[in-house]
């Protein structure tokens, strides 16, 4: 009797932890971090990305970045994109992404100029992005951090660069793009994509082109306003977004000012 009521004990303990281990897989979701860039005028913007906090309507998660080394965010524009971080957290609501940067790194080269961009807020409570959406249990996740260059690099009086990030966030899988070329180059156009209440821009590369991911399915209005005051605006109206599907709006060529 004593050996039967130790291997029934056994037993018992190990169907305890394997449903103690199933309950764990169960409330956790695989998700990756990327990140990609929305151009700007500037020879390289170097981040220097320490950890990734992942807060759930269940649990906290720091993330450590794998490389951990300053790299250059305009390398990743027009579609591509770069993995910071993979790990598995708590399910339930994602309220929010938060990076932390490192002390040291963090830099913009202009005209072949070195210059330190001071990131206060990112190096001590972190760069805060909200993120509204369902983390599902062993379903894998994945969300692209939209960094927007060009409005997140301010000039100060000094000469000096400081860094206030614009980031979105992303759920990959259901979103669309709208991509399109704008000439001639010396116009220096930003186009801007208005959402809801919120008016999100971008600016042309070296080559003209400009790429907006991460657009709901829905029909949107673009804006174009050229910097060099030579060129008139150009709206373009009635532009349809599917998830999944890059919308190509061809190439623009801007008309010359009224006088």
């Amino acid at each position: 009797m004593k050996t039967i009521f130790c291997t029934g004990l056994a037993a018992l303990l190990f169907l305890n932890a394997c449903e103690s281990d199933n309950d764990s897989t169960q409330n956790k979701t695989p998700i990756s971090i990327k990140i990609t860039d929305a151009p700007g005028r500037y020879d390289a913007v170097l981040l220097n990305i320490d950890e990734i906090e992942i807060l759930t309507s269940n649990g906290r998660t720091i993330l450590d970045v794998d490389d951990n080394e300053p790299f250059d965010i305009l390398e990743f524009s027009m579609g591509k994109d770069t993995l910071l971080a993979t790990e598995t957290v708590a399910s339930g609501r994602l309220q929010e992404v938060r990076l932390i940067l490192d002390d040291e790194g963090n830099e913009i080269i202009v005209d072949g100029e070195r210059h330190p961009l001071t990131t206060p807020s990112g190096q001590s409570s972190g760069v805060k992005i909200k993120v509204h959406d369902e983390l599902i249990p062993n379903v894998a996740y994945t969300l692209l951090l939209d960094f927007d260059a060009a409005s997140s690099i301010v000039q100060q009086g000094n000469g000096g660069y400081s860094l206030k990030p614009v980031i979105r966030a992303i759920p990959e899988a259901v979103s669309g793009v709208i991509y399109g070329v704008v000439l001639p180059l010396e116009a220096a156009p930003k186009i801007y994509i208005e959402i809801g209440d919120e008016r999100i821009g971008a600016v042309t590369n070296a080559e003209g082109k400009f790429y907006f991911p991460g657009i709901e399915d829905g029909m949107y209005t673009i804006v174009i306003e050229p910097e060099n005051e030579a060129f008139a605006n150009e709206v373009i109206e009635n532009v349809v977004v599917e998830a999944g599907v890059v919308k190509d709006i061809g190439t623009v060529t801007l008309e010359p000012a009224s006088l």
